[in-house]
């Protein structure tokens, strides 16, 4: 049977309420709730029962050492008509780069066609219809550069994800601990 999956980060609950107690009413902003924030690294869609078998294989094998990443300032992708509220993660940390690459090479080796678009690391706070970027700029002045948490990577995990009356309900499917690549003797 197929299910609707995804690659993600997971955050400590203590950052997810800090993260979700920044909702502020606007009009048109449906925030999310703790339990959905994460930070995506790959979108996977339907995958098959034979295929998840074979993604997870290939997922055994990335290495990358855990590191620590910071949750950090607010923005919004959309330009003048924004459709996300975003919690950021800093600039270019290598290792979150890494881990990246490392997961779209075993999606790729595991059969999955290769993601084209530029990764752009976030939290997905809010999803936004109708809202003009002006109704945004007082909230994302207001936490331009407030620092939420620091998240300790030691994992990453497959999700899946179910349509339910109040949002997307998630379930971890496997999880994947980070490990440094082996090195040999010479």
């Amino acid at each position: 049977m197929a299910k609707r999956l995804f690659i993600a980060l997971e955050l400590p609950e203590s950052c997810r309420k800090t993260l979700a107690d920044l909702a502020t009413p606007i009009r048109g902003v449906r925030w999310l709730a703790a339990d959905q924030l994460h930070l995506t690294l790959a979108f996977l869609g339907e995958v098959g029962d034979a295929m998840e078998l074979r993604l997870g294989e290939k997922l055994a094998e990335v290495r990358v050492p855990p590191f620590i990443l910071p949750v950090e300032g607010v923005g919004a992708f959309g330009g003048l008509r924004p459709s996300i509220i975003w919690a950021g993660v800093g600039t270019g940390h290598p290792h979150l780069f890494a881990l990246h690459k490392r997961v779209h090479d075993a999606l790729f080796a595991a059969g999955f066609d290769p993601e084209l678009r530029a990764f752009h690391p976030h939290v997905t706070l809010a999803r936004l219809k109708n809202v003009a970027a002006p109704t945004l700029r007082p909230f994302l002045k207001k936490h331009a550069s407030d620092e939420f948490c620091a998240l300790e990577v030691t994992s990453f995990a497959v999700i899946s994800s179910r349509p339910g009356s109040d949002g997307s309900i998630y379930t971890v499917e496997a999880r994947y601990e980070l490990k440094a690549r082996h090195h040999s003797a010479v």
